[in-house]
């Protein structure tokens, strides 16, 4: 049996994505992200263009996150170094698009409670999707670092 002394990079495959390292970030960013998603879209729509930009972000990468996840647990990338690339890009991507929404969605909460009065429970909606905004920004920063990691090693 001959061992892989170069070490050559290794995108997994079925079951091995929910055991390694960046891979098993999908599930949290798909739970973390229809949180956003459910949480943004069930207050007031108040304003319009930045929750709808907030929602639009929610749904593009939970929707581009699970057919990844399809691609990885299917193996359809034939363990291709051009994979390992497109995978960074596409987390990297994601993270820039979360932490805009994060902050705008930040922004939008303090700056419509102070202008308007409103319902607190709707108020506390806003607080919880703005901390789970940043924590899914959170999850794509950690897995495009990983995946940079991995990348470098193909």
């Amino acid at each position: 049996m001959a061992t892989n002394t170069g070490q050559m990079g290794y995108l997994p495959r079925g079951g091995a994505i929910f055991c390694t390292i960046p891979d098993i970030l999908y599930l949290p960013e798909l739970v973390f992200g229809g949180l956003v998603l459910s949480l943004v879209a069930s207050t007031y729509l108040l304003p319009y263009n930045p929750q709808a930009y907030v929602i639009s972000v929610a749904i593009f990468c939970f929707v581009m996150t699970f057919l990844w996840l399809l691609i990885f647990a299917c193996g359809s990338h034939h363990n291709r170094s051009s994979w390992a690339s497109a995978d960074v890009a596409y987390h990297g991507f994601a993270a820039l698009l979360y932490l805009s929404a994060s902050v705008l969605l930040a922004y939008i909460t303090i700056f419509w409670d102070v202008t308007v009065g409103r319902d607190e429970l709707i108020y506390k909606l806003d607080v919880a999707a703005v901390v789970f905004s940043f924590f899914t920004t959170l999850l794509y920063v950690i897995h495009t670092i990983f995946s940079a990691i991995r990348w470098k090693s193909f």
